[in-house]
C-alpha cells in the first residue's frame, strides 16, 4: 500500500467495516470466530439446557484462536487464553461450549467426517476434567503433537521475530501500510499521555527493572487494525522504551467496551471495562495478565498488553482425526486448568460430577453439550451462508 492509499481517520470506520465481512465470509470457522453475539443470543434462549457451574471468572469468548503460546515476564511459555475482551464472571459451561464450537468448524474446514466430530466432543470433557484437576502438565510429552510443535515455535523466537512479524523491521519505526494507519496529533498526544500516566508507567517500571523516575517514552504509534469481532474499536500499536537506555517495547493499546458475555447478576466485577479484562486475565490467564494494565485514552478506557515474540494464535493446518482430537482435548485441559485455579478441591469435585452427568451409551460426553453443539453449528452454517450472499452483494 502506497502513502497515497493509507487509510485516513474519517475513513476507518467504514475500511473497518468492510475487512470484518470479508473476514468472516472466508470459512465458517472465520464466521464462528466473528460472530459472538449469535452464540450469546443462542444462549440466552437455551435456559435450562446448559448446567450451571461455579460462578467464576470465564473468557467468555473460548474459541480456538483465543488459545495459544503466550510467555510470562521471564519467557517461560504455556497454552493460556489470549484473548479476554468478554471476560466476565459467569458460568464456566459457556466456554465449554464455545470452544466445543469452534473445534467443530475447525473439523468441518479439514474436511473431516461426523464421527471425527463426536470424538472430538468426547475429547473436549475428557480433557476439561483433567485441566480442572490440575493433573495434566502444561508442556508435557502428552499435548498434542500440533500444539507440542506449536509451543516449540514459540519457545525459539526473539525480538526480531516479533519486530519483523508485527512491524516488518527490527529499527523502532512503524512502517505505515496495510495494516497500520497514520494517527492524528491529538491521537499521539492521548497516547503519550497514557504512557507518562503514573499507573501506566509505575507497572512498566515494576516489569522492567526500572527506578521510580524512569520515564516511559513513546518512540512511535499507529492505528493497529487487528482481529475480527473486535474490529471497529479504538486499537494502536506503540512502540515505546522504559528510560533512554531501556529495550524497546512493544504495546498493544486496545479499546475497552462492555462485555456481551452472560454475567452472573449478582458476582461483583470492576465496573471500569479495562479494569474488568484486566482482573479476568489475571485469573484465567497469568502469563498475560502479569503484563497487561488498564488506563484511559482520553475519556475511553483501554488496555495496555506488552507483546512477547512468544505470544502466538493456534492456528492449524490440515489435522488427521486422531489429531483433531489430542488437539481438542490439550485445548480442553488448558481451559480446565484456568478455571480449576480459581475453585477449592471439593468445587472443583462437584463441578466435573455435574459436567460428566447425562452421558449416552453410544457417546462418551454428555448429551448437553453433542446437542448444544449440533444446534450451534445448524445455525451458524445457515447464518454463514447468508453472511456470503450480504458480502457478495455488497461488493
Amino acid at each position: 500500500m502506497s502513502k497515497r492509499e493509507l487509510v485516513a481517520v474519517a475513513d476507518r470506520a467504514e475500511v473497518l467495516g468492510q475487512t470484518r465481512t470479508l473476514k468472516m465470509a472466508r470459512s465458517q470457522h472465520a464466521y464462528v470466530r466473528g460472530s459472538t453475539v449469535k452464540f450469546y443470543e443462542w444462549l440466552a434462549e437455551s435456559d435450562g439446557k446448559v448446567p450451571t457451574g461455579p460462578s467464576i471468572w470465564i473468557c467468555g469468548d473460548c474459541h480456538l484462536g483465543n488459545l495459544g503460546p503466550l510467555a510470562d515476564a521471564k519467557g517461560k511459555v504455556e497454552i493460556q487464553i489470549r484473548d479476554l475482551d468478554q471476560t466476565v464472571i459467569g458460568n464456566p459451561a459457556h466456554d465449554i461450549i464455545r470452544l466445543a464450537l469452534s473445534l467443530a468448524a475447525a473439523a468441518r474446514g479439514f474436511d473431516l467426517p461426523g464421527a471425527a466430530t463426536a470424538r472430538m466432543i468426547e475429547a473436549i470433557i475428557a480433557g476439561y476434567v483433567e485441566g480442572l484437576a490440575g493433573r495434566d502438565g502444561a508442556n508435557d510429552d502428552d499435548q498434542a503433537a500440533p500444539i507440542r510443535k506449536l509451543l516449540q515455535v514459540a519457545g525459539r523466537r526473539r525480538w526480531k521475530h516479533l519486530a519483523e512479524e508485527r512491524i516488518e523491521d527490527i529499527r523502532p519505526v512503524i512502517p505505515l501500510g496495510s495494516k497500520y494507519w497514520p494517527i492524528t496529533k491529538e491521537e499521539r498526544r492521548l497516547l503519550s499521555d497514557l504512557l507518562a500516566s503514573d499507573t501506566v508507567a509505575r507497572q512498566w517500571r515494576s516489569n522492567a527493572g526500572g527506578n521510580d523516575d524512569t520515564a516511559l517514552e513513546l518512540l512511535d504509534a499507529a492505528y493497529w487494525m487487528k482481529g475480527c469481532s473486535s474490529l471497529g474499536r479504538l486499537r494502536y500499536t506503540v512502540i515505546a522504551r522504559l528510560g533512554p537506555d531501556g529495550s524497546p517495547a512493544l504495546l498493544d493499546i486496545k479499546e475497552a467496551t462492555k462485555a456481551a458475555a452472560p454475567r452472573d447478576e449478582h458476582a461483583e466485577m470492576p465496573r471500569d471495562n479495562a479494569m474488568r479484562v484486566v482482573t479476568g486475565a489475571r485469573a484465567l490467564s497469568p502469563h498475560l495478565g502479569e503484563r497487561m494494565g488498564a488506563g484511559r485514552l482520553g475519556s475511553t478506557a483501554v488496555v495496555i498488553r506488552e507483546l512477547m515474540p512468544q505470544d502466538l494464535k493456534t492456528e492449524l493446518d490440515e489435522l488427521t482425526a486422531d489429531e483433531a482430537r489430542e488437539v481438542a482435548r490439550s485445548l480442553a485441559s488448558v481451559v480446565g486448568r484456568a478455571h480449576g485455579r480459581q475453585l477449592d478441591n471439593h468445587q472443583r469435585t462437584e463441578w466435573a460430577a455435574e459436567l460428566t452427568r447425562q452421558r449416552s451409551k453410544s457417546l462418551d460426553a454428555p448429551t448437553w453439550l453433542w446437542s448444544s453443539v449440533v444446534d450451534l453449528v445448524g445455525i451458524h452454517k445457515s447464518a454463514y451462508l447468508d453472511h456470503c450472499r450480504r458480502a457478495l452483494l455488497a461488493a
